[in-house]
């Protein structure tokens, strides 16, 4: 039985970092990936780098359509190449990454709990047992697949990772799901010429927004041409002639619909993947949800063996799980003093078109929490910036809290978006008076400076 300092099952970005930083202590490190096709994890893969190359393609698509009569389906196919070449180089560096490391070895193969410090990996032609002193379960997450009566046998019905290797443009591109996914790929499709519709089981978009922010988002969504349906009851999904049909009942009137198009994009969520490890032989629990349940420096219960990432649950995105490694590093070499509770408040950010991103609270949460608060709003049209880039749909919104004048929510749509969200979240995180961002010097022209309007609130 080969022994290692630490095994980490997972070879995403944090269970990359944590590999090679280990490996820097001289650590001998076990590196366990189920497919060679996931070095890296799903971020570079199947997921944010992909996704985020498709969304520049569109846009350039979506302008060339704006003045010539072009071949969509060969700029699509085309953008799909560009994105798998993008993908193969960033997958080829993450194991360059490694290989410069012989403390770190590298596993091809499916990991399970044998015990508490035993980890089996079943290979292609053989298994090997593995003990750690360590172990670090970075196996981040998967799609949930809804039960929805013809969903195993319709062969035009795509996860989110599965479309992304479509390489024919559908004509007419059924979303079930108006999430951050579902909606990220309705403004790609949609640039890139498809006929998109969106059926959503809950009865409004955007649930977790103010109603003026979501209203914002909805109809410039709409304006573009993409169908939402609200308030839908999925009966069932089957292929057909020309392509694939979603029956649906409209839970408010009762009557049922069919809609016909040549793609169905299945984006209901992901959840944690936990799949073949037998954590009960290591006496690792899990939460309701299928998260692995871990206290504020990452350990599970059984002290040893930590998790990171998507799969103990919270917030699903390469940021955080970067952030739990260098939690988990701090603990393991540090002066501990840091944890998951002192990174609040998160930003979050959706690349539609134009991007969404949003921290801390909404007007609604500040009424329910009996905050004193004064609240703005600034159309994204009264921003010079969003004129020279011919991008001026969208809105802009904060919340302040009266008593400390202390920035406590802010919410953006408009181009630019996930960039400076992040001036917003560390003038929250270093307890800046919001004049700090009324008074503050942006460069000119940029979507920055919309801030010196946004919280001059007096």
């Amino acid at each position: 039985m080969k022994q290692f300092d630490a095994i980490i099952i997972g070879f995403g970005k944090a269970g990359k970092d944590l590999a090679i930083e280990l490996a820097k202590k001289k650590w001998s490190v076990a590196l366990i990936e189920r497919s060679p096709k996931m070095y890296g994890g799903s971020c570079i893969n199947i997921a944010c780098v992909p996704t985020k190359r498709l969304v520049q393609e569109s846009k350039i698509a979506q302008l060339l359509s704006q003045t010539d009569v072009i071949d969509r389906t060969g700029i699509y196919r085309n953008a799909i190449e560009k994105k798998n070449d993008l993908t193969k180089i960033l997958r080829s560096k993450a194991l360059d990454d490694i290989s410069q490391h012989p403390e770190i070895i590298l596993f091809n193969g499916v990991a399970s709990f044998v015990s508490a410090s035993i980890v089996e990996v079943k290979l292609e032609d053989s298994i090997e047992q593995l003990e750690g002193k360590e172990i670090f379960i970075n196996t981040g997450s998967e799609c949930i697949t809804p039960a929805i009566d013809g969903l195993d046998s319709c062969t035009k019905a795509y996860t989110t990772g599965q479309l992304l290797e479509l390489n024919l443009l559908p004509q007419h591109l059924i979303i079930i799901g108006a999430g951050a996914a579902g909606m990220e790929f309705a403004s790609i499709y949609n640039n890139f010429g498809s006929k998109v519709t969106v059926v959503e089981a809950l009865p409004n978009f955007m649930p977790y927004a103010d109603r003026d922010f979501a209203g914002s988002v909805q109809s410039v969504f709409e304006k573009r041409g993409v169908e939402m349906i609200f308030n839908s009851q999925i009966i069932s999904i089957a292929d057909t002639n020309e392509g694939a049909a979603v029956t649906y009942i409209d839970k408010n009137k009762g009557d049922e619909y069919t809609i016909e198009g040549d793609a169905i994009l299945i984006a209901t969520g992901r959840r944690p993947n936990t799949k073949d490890l037998h954590l009960e032989a290591a006496g690792v629990k899990i939460a309701e949800t299928g998260a692995i349940i871990v206290d504020s420096h990452l350990h599970t219960e059984v002290p040893h063996i930590w998790a990171m990432g998507d799969v103990r649950g919270g917030t699903m995105s390469t940021a955080v799980a970067m952030d739990d490694c260098r939690i988990i590093l701090n603990r393991l070499f540090g002066d501990d003093s840091r944890s998951i509770d002192d990174r609040m408040p998160e930003p979050h950010a959706y690349f539609t078109d134009p991007p969404i991103a949003y921290i801390g609270i909404t007007e609604g949460e500040a009424i329910k929490k009996g905050y004193n608060f004064k609240v703005s709003r600034l159309l994204v049209n009264t921003v010079t910036r969003s004129h020279t880039l011919k991008q001026t749909e969208g809105m802009m919104k904060a919340i302040v809290n009266a008593d400390t004048n202390r920035i406590i929510g802010c919410a953006l749509f408009c181009t630019d978006a996930p960039e400076i969200i992040n001036l917003v979240n560390m003038a929250m995180k270093q307890e800046l008076p919001y004049t700090f961002m009324r008074d503050f010097i942006f460069t000119h022209p940029s979507m920055s400076e919309a801030f010196n309007q946004l919280f001059d609130m007096e």
